[in-house]
């Protein structure tokens, strides 16, 4: 008997969540270097060079959790959302876009898509996320995607800042 793994696939009216592919790497590489993007991510460097996107995605297959690269039907790559377990028990979504494709919906868009998934196909009902204080927008995402704010502010590591920045920790309950 063979088993093929199938990665998911999550499609929205005007977006697909897949799994990352080495040809993803130029559009990657172009859209990850701006600081703008960068700086509001823990673990982003920046500059953002072609061997970092290289490096990012040869780990693809091997990823414990669920990682997705941001698809849009029309106009291709756009960003990446994915899940950790940066805790352990403490299962936390992440997420970003490239410049040209904020402030349409798309980040919202994407996080409902994969907080569905999450719910529906692996039976997880919590998750944690954060965002830099200095990042309104994604507190706003995170918001209109269900996530609370618990009140708690953590400082956490950003590469593309060299220092740590504080982050409003929040949750979302199935």
């Amino acid at each position: 008997m063979c088993a093929v793994e199938v990665a998911p696939a999550i499609g929205t009216d005007r977006l697909i969540l897949r799994r990352p592919v080495i040809s993803d790497a130029g559009e990657l590489c172009q859209l990850a270097n701006d600081l703008g993007v960068a700086g509001m991510l823990s673990t982003m460097p920046y500059p953002y060079a072609p061997k970092h996107a290289d490096e990012f995605l040869a780990r693809a297959p091997n990823w414990r959790e669920p990682n997705f690269a941001i698809e849009h039907r029309e106009f291709g790559f756009m960003g990446m959302i994915g899940f950790s377990e940066k805790q352990p028990g403490r299962l936390e979504i992440g997420y970003w876009l490239g410049r040209p494709f904020w402030g349409r919906g798309y980040a919202t868009e994407a996080l409902m898509a994969a907080l569905s998934w999450m719910k529906t196909d692996w039976r997880r009902n919590v998750v944690w996320a954060g965002h830099f204080t200095d990042n309104r927008a994604s507190g706003q995402v995170l918001v209109k995607a269900g996530f609370l704010y618990t009140g708690d502010v953590e400082l956490r590591d950003c590469a593309a800042r060299g220092e740590k920045v504080p982050s409003r920790m929040m949750v979302w309950l199935a």
